[in-house]
């Protein structure tokens, strides 16, 4: 099954639409059973010095939970500031394809969650590109998958129309081992490790390597 990028729904609809809330609401609970907050948490660095930039943060639910741990922390998504974001976290509204390399820093740590499926190869290429200045990388993103496909209907009747549609696109979006940092351009200079689980995830951690 090849990979195919087709747009998603909720990236159509304002950022207050009540669809868009309730499928926000959704993808919190998917990122619950697949694990991915959990994952993203035990491997982000946890120095106080690092700057910490997820890209495509959407509610900050991913931030606020790390913000705990008192990292340098900074969102970037074309959706205005979150409500209950907390105060001590930097956001920067537009869009990841045309902000990125204005935000990043040297020595920063980016994380992706569920966002890199958006993408076409070309601009995977582009994202890598502004990522070499980072130090460390980590993604959690679908599994591309018939496996992936079968286990996301069985969440259908918990689901509303546009995360049914868009869970669908985005597996067909996803990655399968070694295909991700390959867009990206991760070469010898970096240490990848990859892992696919059985509930459908893809997940990639990404470190420089000490010279």
């Amino acid at each position: 099954m090849g990979r195919v990028v087709q747009p998603e729904l909720l990236d159509g609809l304002p950022h207050d639409d009540p669809e868009t809330i309730r499928s926000r609401r959704d993808l919190r609970m998917i990122n619950g059973l697949m694990g991915n907050f959990h994952w993203m948490r035990k491997r982000v660095p946890g120095r106080r010095e690092t700057r910490v930039v997820e890209l495509g943060a959407g509610d900050g639910a991913l931030l606020n939970m790390l913000c705990r741990e008192g990292r340098q922390l900074v969102g970037v998504d074309r959706a205005p500031r979150p409500e209950r974001l907390a105060e001590e976290i930097e956001w920067v509204q537009g869009d990841v394809r045309e902000v990125l390399g204005k935000v990043l820093r040297a020595g920063d740590t980016v994380i992706a969650n569920l966002l890199p499926h958006q993408f076409e190869d070309r601009e995977l290429g582009e994202m890598g590109r502004a990522l070499q200045r980072c130090e460390e990388i980590r993604a959690c993103e679908p599994l591309r998958s018939r496996r992936a496909l079968a286990q996301g209907t069985i969440l259908w009747p918990l689901l509303n129309r546009v995360t049914r549609y868009d869970m669908r696109v985005s597996v067909r979006a996803g990655f399968r081992r070694g295909e991700l940092p390959d867009l990206l351009g991760l070469d010898g200079e970096w240490q990848l490790e990859e892992r696919c689980t059985l509930r459908g995830a893809y997940r990639l951690s990404a470190r420089r390597r000490r010279r």
